[in-house]
């Protein structure tokens, strides 16, 4: 992604993941705002975007971060809110294994605690190494959790898929995952 769109992406994310409120904005169910909505907003807040570069960044975000709605009226981020939103995902079976990239540094308190949501309204998890690796490579010297979805699914915890592929879940102990790499 170009620079500038990147600078535009990590705005979008600002507002519709963590500080709606920054462009004079409400999300609405499902983390949902009007399209017209977040571009009056950004306009009154000195950073304006048209719709054409709102499209390009929704396509060409890496992360698959924003979904539009099907007629283009609404968009929301997909997953990675710090503010209470419900985004009306339905649990679903996850795959027998999904992993979670971090970085060493974190390992000791993971392996004590578990993982925990921080900040957030749940646990980030991949169903690929690739991708736990990139996410992980983020935070510094990785390391890559290998989690039993499996049974832990089976033991109740319930698991959810956001619009861009990444599983959701809640805090996970220590008891469902092992030190793959790090």
């Amino acid at each position: 992604m170009e620079k500038d769109l990147k600078h535009k992406s990590k705005l979008l994310s600002l507002i519709l993941r963590h500080q709606p409120e920054k462009a004079g904005l409400v999300l609405g169910d499902g983390g949902w705002v009007e399209t017209k909505a977040l571009l009056a907003g950004l306009a009154k807040i000195g950073k304006p975007m048209n719709r054409a570069t709102l499209e390009r960044i929704v396509a060409t975000n890496d992360k698959k971060r924003f979904t539009l709605s099907e007629d283009g009226s609404r968009i929301r981020a997909a997953q990675g809110h710090t503010i209470n939103i419900e985004l009306g995902l339905v649990p679903i079976t996850p795959p027998d294994v999904l992993y979670h990239g971090t970085a060493t540094r974190f390992l000791e308190a993971i392996q004590r605690e578990g993982l925990n949501p921080m900040k957030r309204d749940h646990v980030h998890l991949s169903a690929d190494l690739e991708t736990a690796t990139k996410v992980g490579m983020r935070h510094g010297k990785i390391v890559i959790l290998k989690l039993d979805a499996a049974a832990m699914h089976a033991a109740g915890q319930k698991f959810y898929q956001a619009d861009n592929g990444v599983w959701l879940t809640g805090p996970v102990d220590p008891k469902w995952f092992e030190v793959m790499k790090g």
